[in-house]
């Protein structure tokens, strides 16, 4: 696969993603086998319909005489990790299981996201400060994008 074709294929799905505001690229693959993947996320989901335009987009616009390639589109689903701003946006509110950078792990709701950083709502139960027993704790904790590893939604049944 050239680095020309490789340009092509990302200049079409650029194209693309201009012409949809609410979708965005998480990420593209290209194998040595010529199979391509492009996986999007979207404000508001994406649908079935998102994918085929996606590929369309790619598809009617290069020649397989020239080049003979495998496309597969897809939405990134929940066990894909999040990446950019734009996608823990898009899940404020939810539950976040996330690993750092020093492989320690913590749990929380996230409530803020801006371009540095998150901020996870942690509620948890620790020992007293005097007596026996818990009691119940409400803490914010600010993560810098640079400290995250791997960042998945906690999927509650």
């Amino acid at each position: 696969m050239t680095m020309e074709f490789r340009k092509t294929i990302e200049e079409l799905l650029n194209t693309f993603l201009e012409e949809r505001e609410d979708l965005f690229l998480v990420d593209l693959k290209f194998s040595t086998a010529d199979d391509i993947t492009v996986i999007l996320d979207g404000d508001n989901g994406v649908t079935l319909q998102d994918c085929l335009d996606a590929s369309r987009a790619i598809e009617f616009n290069v020649d397989r005489e020239e080049h003979d390639f495998a496309l597969q589109v897809m939405s990134a689903g929940l066990s894909e990790p999040l990446v950019s701003p734009r996608q823990f946006r898009k899940n404020i509110g939810r539950e976040l299981d996330i690993v750092l950078k020093d492989s320690s792990e913590i749990e929380g709701e996230l409530a803020k996201v801006d371009e540095e950083k998150i901020t996870l709502v942690l509620k948890y139960r620790k020992p007293k400060e005097v007596g026996k027993g818990k009691v119940d704790v409400v803490e914010e904790k600010e993560i810098p994008y640079s400290e995250i590893k791997k960042a998945l939604v906690t999927i509650k049944f």
